[in-house]
């Protein structure tokens, strides 16, 4: 991961805006770099990852016109040479390079054709003037706000902006800005064409589409590393690299020290698939003093991201300081597109559907968020096969019907979809899904719950909750988290829309817990 930042007028020093910007150091900590100019300033903390010396080191140049961007440009080499054969010199391996030759053709028309995970603001030094621009799924993060005198600031986290822009706000995924104003170029939820497929031509799809993903993103001047939970998600990301890569791969997986889940299950795979793998353990005293630097490192309260980073947090951590891996494939994505547990519960594959579409468009501020800060604030990129443009696309354009769980076992097309390449254990393909913190250990949630309500009386938590209007702690766990929020980002919650949960109209699913252990059909889940 790199860090992105953009300050626009004259109303800051350039000391001011070196502070800002060294507040997201450990997003890119090889090298710093701001620039002012006409209309405010750049600034670039740089993670290296593709083209790895100095001359791949941004602000990039073009004419009068400077871009930042944080991202990773897929494809980038075919278009590369097409701007060459167009007259364009390049002085870096850099993909982001490629930008500025882009929008010198295309203007605005480029972040449509992009298939990258990316957020970027490019000066256009003619026009005088910053456009910022976000990937459709919102992989890689970007915040706006406007200081007091109206001067708009972009960046790539919101610790960037705290105590400077009166109210921080998340960059719309799909979404550029120009002019004011934040305009769509792409919209994954929306279905161009329902796909009415036999199930064995969407498998074969699904197939074909995930490797692509995946290959993809097996590209790095840098050493890549992969989380293995031990669940079908990022076993298959692990499965499909290890073979595609013909060697051994490194893989990570984290429990606690008394009732980890997964564990077995993910050295299961790692002997499968012949991976190097390591086991980190983890205690209660762990779990609980990493909640606050997890809750500053997110910028959220919500109960089930800040849960799940734990786990994920504390495992980045060990390969940061352990290993020298700088790139992290995972398998965040898969359960908006496919199902969790509680959209088995859906209704209709209309409802189906239309909840699948809400956690497209929210999956940045929920699994995308804790997996880009979790992983960057330990100086590492996350890299998501799952979040694949095209995957996203044409999962999301199946006929819901097929997609709902009428078949006897959650996702069974993605499981279906990889029963001939036998890449991991059938006993893995077919296994229920169990959610992430619970896989880290069932005592992790229990663990926190018990801390929570040592800290306050029932009259304390009472009285408490009733100070935040947004969002409104419902337990007291929630109020815990919400409390430290305020502590590093006051005043901010509406940078998350509310709480993530199940669809509480649903019938079974109207619970008071974001768990999946609480719903009737968790089962073999915990297993």
């Amino acid at each position: 991961m790199c860090a992105i930042l953009t300050y626009e007028g004259d109303d800051i020093s350039e000391q001011e805006f070196q502070t800002l910007l060294q507040r997201t150091s450990l997003r890119g900590p090889d090298m710093s770099r701001y620039k002012k100019v006409e209309k405010g300033y750049i600034g670039f903390n740089r993670l290296s990852i593709m083209g790895l010396n100095e001359e791949g080191m941004q602000p990039f140049y073009l004419n009068n016109n400077a871009v930042i961007c944080n991202g990773e440009l897929y494809g980038f080499r075919a278009l590369r040479e097409y701007l060459v054969s167009l007259g364009y010199s390049f002085r870096s391996d850099s993909d982001c390079e490629i930008l500025l030759p882009l929008y010198e053709k295309l203007g605005t028309k480029m972040f449509d054709i992009l298939d990258a995970e990316f957020a970027c603001v490019i000066y256009d030094g003619e026009k005088k003037k910053f456009i910022a621009a976000r990937d459709p799924i919102g992989i890689r993060p970007l915040y706006y706000g406007y200081d007091k005198k109206g001067n708009i600031i972009f960046a790539s986290e919101p610790k960037n902006m705290v105590g400077v822009a009166d109210k921080i706000m998340p960059f719309p995924p799909g979404h550029y800005y120009e002019d004011g104003k934040f305009i769509c170029y792409r919209d994954m939820t929306k279905v161009k064409e329902v796909k009415f497929d036999e199930v064995n031509v969407i498998a074969e799809k699904i197939h074909d589409k995930l490797l692509k993903g995946i290959e993809k993103r097996l590209s790095a001047d840098a050493p890549i590393g992969f989380l293995l939970s031990g669940g079908l998600d990022s076993s298959l990301v692990c499965g499909a690299a290890a073979k595609m890569l013909g060697k051994k791969i490194r893989t990570f997986a984290i429990g606690m020290d008394i009732d980890a889940i997964d564990l077995k299950y993910a050295r299961e795979v790692a002997d499968y698939i012949g991976s190097e793998h390591t086991e980190v353990i983890i205690s209660k005293k762990d779990v609980i003093e990493a909640v606050e630097p997890v809750i500053e490192a997110l910028g959220t309260y919500d109960i089930t991201t800040i849960r799940a980073s734990i786990g994920m947090y504390l495992l980045c951590k060990w390969i940061h300081e352990n290993t020298d891996i700088k790139v992290i494939l995972t398998g965040e994505i898969s359960d908006e597109l496919f199902g969790y547990k509680y959209t088995d519960f859906a209704p209709s594959a209309d409802e189906f559907q239309k909840e699948a579409q809400k956690r497209i468009h929210e999956i940045h501020m929920y699994d995308v968020l804790r997996a880009d800060r979790c992983i960057s604030v330990n100086s590492l990129e996350a890299r998501v096969p799952f979040g694949d443009l095209d995957f996203v696309e044409y999962v999301m354009s199946i006929d819901p019907e097929k997609k709902m769980n009428t078949y006897g076992i959650g996702k069974y097309l993605l499981r279906h979809a990889f029963e001939k390449d036998e890449l991991i254990p059938r006993t893995i393909l077919m296994r229920e899904k169990a959610a992430f913190s619970d896989a880290v250990g069932h005592s992790l949630r229990d663990d926190l719950i018990e801390c929570a309500d040592s800290l306050y009386t029932y009259a304390d938590y009472e009285t408490k909750k009733k100070k935040y209007t947004h969002a409104t702690p419902f337990t007291k766990e929630s109020l815990w988290y919400r409390e430290i929020f305020e502590k590093y980002y006051p005043g901010q919650s509406d940078m998350v829309v509310d709480f993530w949960m199940p669809n509480k109209n649903w019938e079974g699913c109207n619970v008071n817990d974001p768990s999946a252990r609480v719903l009737s059909n968790y089962g073999a889940s915990a297993k």
